[in-house]
């Protein structure tokens, strides 16, 4: 099969990862995948065996994901808008794709849904039409308003032959953060969660006994790395572990590297996963990825989620966490280097966590999704 991602990542990384796992595992069963991607380029994230498109980039305006700004800092005007739809159109066209994905929209990404729009009615002008598949994590952000929901239903309704659900729904069901309508049910396919293969122990035992701190990879983590680093100097009998993302990480780093020696400092690793099964604890966000990788590790884990502006997904996923052993969860307002401190103790006392409870298996699945639809067309 020919089978195209497109993704656009405004904040975070999280979206153009699960789209660059879910690209992998079509490929290593011998499919040829292109992902368009129209975020920013993620040097961190790897590319091999992927055919990438990048877009002209975008981003959001911190948490306001209605002003969109350039590579030079700039909103967004119709003509860059344009260049990103018609280098959408034409790796369409050239591709000519058996399976069409588009990662979180119609169900996000609204103020993209002209270049969106746009794509699913080429992909249904097409002389084979590509079955069409929408792509979601687990827990969405709610719609403000009803109407919303119902325009979503229209385009999935329209244009779409399935939705990719990447949850386990003995863990989380979509009706969580999303009202799920009679006719979207019939389109939802459970995957399990899309998430690597999980990592092998360290083989230099990175991280054992520390507390790692991980804040995704920009400066949106800020607060919670300098409690953390208030929080070592009132426990200095834990190694505490900072591992900064970002393009601006090396400035960051010195700035936090000025303010204690209690703290081990560095930018963040590609052995974080590796790393996570011999620490102590783990302290962060509660990202999708790094929900997952905190589950297949088994670590104990403070979850402080994300919830600044109008943004409840992390919040919704964290309580969805907080009954397993050795989980326990802050809010942003509570956050404090003392009550750090007094979680990160509570979870490293706590029971071990099975780590074979739910599915992991999504991209995989997903894949034997799509080539079960696109044989139902042939």
């Amino acid at each position: 099969m020919r089978v195209l991602i497109a993704v656009t990542h405004l904040l975070g990384t999280g979206h153009l990862s699960r789209a660059l796992t879910l690209g992998r595992a079509f490929a290593a069963a011998g499919h040829q995948v292109r992902v368009a991607s129209g975020g920013f380029p993620a040097p961190q994230l790897s590319l091999a065996g992927l055919d990438l498109v990048q877009l002209p980039p975008l981003r959001s305006d911190g948490v306001d994901f209605t002003r969109l700004l350039t590579a030079e800092g700039t909103v967004a005007d119709d003509a860059y808008h344009n260049a990103r739809q018609q280098a959408l159109s034409d790796a369409l066209r050239e591709m000519q794709p058996d399976v069409l994905i588009t990662e979180l929209y119609p169900f996000g990404r609204r103020s993209l849904k002209g270049e969106f729009l746009s794509l699913l009615k080429a992909a249904h002008a097409l002389p084979h039409r590509p079955v069409v598949l929408a792509s979601i994590r687990d827990i969405l952000a709610p719609p403000s308003k009803p109407k919303k929901a119902v325009e979503a239903d229209a385009v999935i309704a329209e244009f779409y032959d399935a939705v990719l659900v990447h949850s386990d729904p003995a863990a989380t069901r979509l009706d969580i953060s999303w009202p799920v309508s009679e006719m979207l049910a019939g389109k939802l396919r459970y995957t399990g969660y899309v998430a690597p293969p999980a990592a092998l122990p360290h083989p230099q035992q990175a991280g054992a006994g520390e507390v790692l701190v991980s804040a995704g990879g920009g400066s949106v983590g800020d607060a919670l790395y300098d409690t953390a680093l208030e929080a070592a100097q009132q426990s200095p009998d834990i190694t505490w572990r900072l591992l900064v993302g970002g393009s601006d990480a090396a400035e960051r780093i010195a700035r936090f590297t000025a303010k204690t020696s209690r703290a081990i400092i560095e930018a963040a690793r590609p052995d974080f996963r590796q790393m996570l099964c011999h620490a102590a604890a783990s302290v962060s966000m509660c990202g999708y990825n790094t929900a997952l990788d905190l589950l297949q590790a088994g670590s104990p884990a403070v979850l402080v989620p994300f919830d600044a502006g109008k943004e409840v997904e992390q919040s919704l996923r964290a309580e969805s966490l907080a009954p397993l052993s050795g989980i326990a969860v802050l809010k942003t307002a509570d956050l404090t280097p003392s009550a750090l401190v007094q979680a990160v103790k509570g979870v490293m006392a706590e029971a071990p966590r099975a780590t074979d409870r739910f599915r992991f298996d999504g991209a995989a699945r997903t894949v034997e999704i799509a080539a079960e639809l696109a044989g139902d067309r042939r």
